[in-house]
């Protein structure tokens, strides 16, 4: 997209080889770290291995959720998830307070999912009463925060989970009130489990994202998994419109996609941006991509008593990340009154002072050409791959750069010298050419060549201590300063000769 004021604006048709023709713009590039928020009527019964699952799962006999919730509010034939939307009152919902304290965390963008699998939309929707202006807090939370959110100069972003609302409430329609036609908008239209989306469905589903396109024009569109259960060809269309909304508005937009196991893209990689959920590819990669995770430990929304992920495991996670040309989404779950978990706060608030320090080496940055060093293997590739992570240590680097500057950021605290084993020094010119030699050792000559001469000046970012270092065929040592300015990361910041680049 990325056009200037003087072109004229971009036509996309709703054909896949128009489609392609997007680029990705230069804001979410330099972007790398979002944040979203999944809060909803879910967020009432904070119950849950998963909570957003909730009303899934309430359903479900064998369900512990469904114990839980016969237990506090009755047999789900009597009170069902519908009558969990009056309790969800939002007395403490306080936008520009949200907004603040994403800012704060160092996020570039940031917004909320405008609906969950379960039908309730979180903005003044014309198209279905059950929303967050009609019901509950009876506010337009997607209003709120789009206004919140850009005036601290963040990107606005919401996530569409509602193509899976057609398949969300199976266990509803055997033992619930799901099948009731008055509520045909919240649980979907009445069918039997296995029938495929009807048109009442698909055209809903379409026009709701047509209409928060058309009143709050955000800057990024998030899908999740049901993506790939719409018809094609309502895919195509709502891609059409999005891109050329923003096109007649003159803003540069990005929508994510997942691909399946099988290789299936849900849109077209051209087309979008895919993002792996609770996962990472394990090598640099030559597109961008996204990968979403929750601050919580486990859960995606609120759930009482569930634990939360340190700030040090989620900086290790955006910088290894943007090290492989990924960025990061991170979910924060509200309680169901507005109020954000103090431990969620804590670990955003960790976040943010790192990157108040280390920023340098993460925004406006592009991945070197070598992502990583380091004893901790990397496994990724495919989503819900997050939980088989190793704790990464001090000897586990990862690189980025900008302009004459490469960054080698140690995760964790480095000891007295740090030896990076990717670069080796050369007193004679670099060759592409390999020698004939029965003891090559190809991991130790693909390494990139680096001469005295390029290297003007070494520090470590948050202190302007000039650093003693030296560079030959074992790698480039550098004495690391007495004093570290943070803690769980360290970036030193090479900084290059351009005249011998």
């Amino acid at each position: 997209m990325n056009m200037s004021s003087e072109q004229s604006p971009e036509r996309y048709e709703s054909t896949w080889s128009s489609l392609c023709n997007y680029s990705m713009p230069e804001w979410f590039r330099n972007a790398k770290f979002g944040i979203y928020t999944h809060w909803g009527p879910y967020s009432v019964p904070a119950y849950g291995q998963n909570g957003s699952w909730y009303p899934n799962n309430m359903y479900n006999p064998e369900s512990p959720d469904h114990a839980y919730h016969v237990r506090t509010y009755g047999p789900v034939d009597k009170f069902g998830y519908k009558d969990l939307i009056p309790m969800f009152t939002a007395e403490k919902f306080d936008p520009d307070q949200w907004a603040e304290l994403f800012y704060k965390s160092g996020a570039k963008f940031a917004g909320p999912v405008a609906e969950h699998h379960d039908g309730f939309a979180m903005w003044d929707s014309k198209l279905t009463e059950w929303n967050s202006s009609l019901m509950g807090p009876k506010r337009d939370v997607v209003g709120q925060l789009e206004k919140a959110i850009r005036a601290k100069g963040m990107k606005f972003m919401t996530a569409f989970h509602h193509a899976y609302n057609w398949w969300f409430f199976q266990k509803g329609r055997e033992h619930g009130d799901c099948m009731n036609p008055e509520f045909r908008k919240l649980y979907a239209p009445p069918h039997k489990n296995g029938d495929c989306p009807d048109a009442e469905f698909l055209n809903l589903w379409r026009d709701k994202i047509y209409e928060v396109i058309d009143n709050y024009m955000p800057d990024l569109i998030w899908f999740d998994f049901g993506l790939g259960a719409i018809r094609e060809r309502y895919r195509r269309e709502m891609l059409a419109y999005y891109y050329n909304r923003a096109s007649e508005r003159r803003i540069d937009v990005v929508t994510t996609y997942k691909q399946i196991p099988s290789g299936n893209y849900h849109l077209h990689p051209m087309s979008a941006v895919m993002d792996l959920e609770k996962g990472k590819m394990n090598t640099l990669t030559p597109y961008p991509w996204l990968t979403d995770t929750s601050i919580e430990e486990g859960a995606w929304s609120h759930v009482r008593n569930m634990g939360f992920k340190s700030a040090e495991r989620l900086i290790h996670n955006l910088i290894d990340r943007v090290s492989k040309n990924g960025y990061l989404l991170l979910n924060v779950g509200p309680r169901a009154d507005g109020s954000i978990p103090e431990g969620a706060q804590e670990c955003l608030s960790g976040i943010g002072k790192w990157l108040e320090v280390n920023g340098e080496a993460i925004f406006d940055t592009v991945p070197w050409l070598v992502a990583e060093e380091g004893p901790t293997a990397s496994k990724g590739g495919d989503h819900f791959n997050e939980q088989n992570e190793a704790r990464f240590t001090a000897q586990d680097i990862r690189f980025t750069t900008r302009g004459n500057n490469i960054y080698a950021i140690c995760l964790g605290r480095p000891g007295e010298d740090v030896t990076i084993r990717t670069f080796r020094g050369s007193q004679y010119p670099y060759t592409t050419a390999l020698p004939v030699s029965s003891t090559f050792d190809a991991s130790r000559e693909g390494r990139p060549f680096l001469y005295h001469e390029d290297i003007a000046s070494i520090n470590m970012l948050g202190s302007d201590q000039q650093l003693k270092w030296k560079l030959d065929e074992d790698g480039l040592t550098i004495e690391a300063p007495r004093k570290m300015p943070c803690e769980h990361a360290c970036a030193f910041k090479i900084v290059l000769n351009s005249g011998n680049l």
